[in-house]
């Protein structure tokens, strides 16, 4: 169901404006980003492997430090505050938490200690305790586990696990770096539909990427496309399901997936300078 309209041009609580990153100093992957994500939506980054969108993530969670990356062009706001090249861990104070692609949990302590790992800026300890709760009614499998080592999971487990963690982050905005990666599909399908249940009941603000553009797209408020580094396309869900090109390469409309730049349909449409 689409949302209101009012609340489809609400102010963007995050943006990217106009970004370029550069690796090691010379390997330009972002040329020229700009997207918005607004207060309690969900926005998603779609696009084929290499296309820059875990960049555009780690630009925004200050994560890019640690692969020797840095925007060198434009910056990015968050609350209407600069967080470019900031340290991740004051951006995760702020209120931006990124779930990483592949878990990342740490396999050799419990799902419980896990949770508290993603609570380590916190000092409530009464609340924190509450959140566990908390975290533990969205996902009934990690109450199961609660006393379990995180390692022995399963892949679906693992990624409610690092959903979790990252709750307890208390976040205003959460990073969802290809959440379906490596699950089946009645996986993928519980997994969505707990990400939605989040959005919609503590009306947190998510970015999405997902190489997955039909479940990505399902529970998207607006998305964008990107290729080689630059945003290609963007719409309402409406908008880009509809799309003859969007169906055609990301939604298997066609064939076999083919780039933008072979449409010759598709115009580019540019959103930096």
């Amino acid at each position: 169901m689409s949302r209101p309209a009012e609340e489809m041009t609400a102010e963007p609580v995050l943006s990217v404006n106009n970004i370029e990153v550069v690796y090691d100093d010379v390997i330009l992957v972002l040329r020229g980003v700009s997207l918005e994500v607004a207060q309690g939506r969900i926005v998603a980054l779609l696009g084929a492997n290499g296309a820059g969108k875990s960049t555009t993530l780690k630009a925004i969670s200050g994560l890019l430090k640690t692969e020797d990356g840095e925007v060198t062009r434009g910056n990015v706001t968050f609350e209407g505050e600069t967080v470019s090249n900031r340290p991740a861990e004051e951006i995760v104070r702020r209120g931006i938490f990124q779930v990483m692609e592949g878990r990342r949990i740490v396999e050799d302590m419990t799902v419980t200690e896990n949770l508290r790992l993603g609570a380590f800026t916190r000092r409530d300890k009464e609340a924190v305790r509450a959140d566990i709760d908390m975290v533990f009614d969205y996902f009934p499998r990690l109450r199961e586990r609660a006393n379990g080592l995180a390692g022995y999971l399963s892949g679906g487990e693992q990624q409610m696990l690092a959903i979790g963690r990252a709750l307890m982050a208390r976040p205003k905005m959460l990073l969802l770096d290809e959440p379906s990666m490596g699950l089946s599909p009645l996986l993928v399908k519980e997994v969505f539909s707990i990400i939605g249940k989040i959005n919609r009941e503590q009306g947190l603000t998510m970015l999405l990427v997902e190489q997955n553009a039909n479940y990505a797209l399902r529970m998207a408020d607006y998305g964008y496309i990107m290729e080689s580094g630059k945003i290609v396309l963007d719409g309402t869900r409406e908008e880009l399901m509809n799309n003859e090109d969007v169906k055609e390469s990301y939604l298997g409309g066609g064939e076999e997936r083919r780039s933008f730049k072979n449409l010759k349909s598709y115009k580019r449409r540019k959103r930096w300078l």
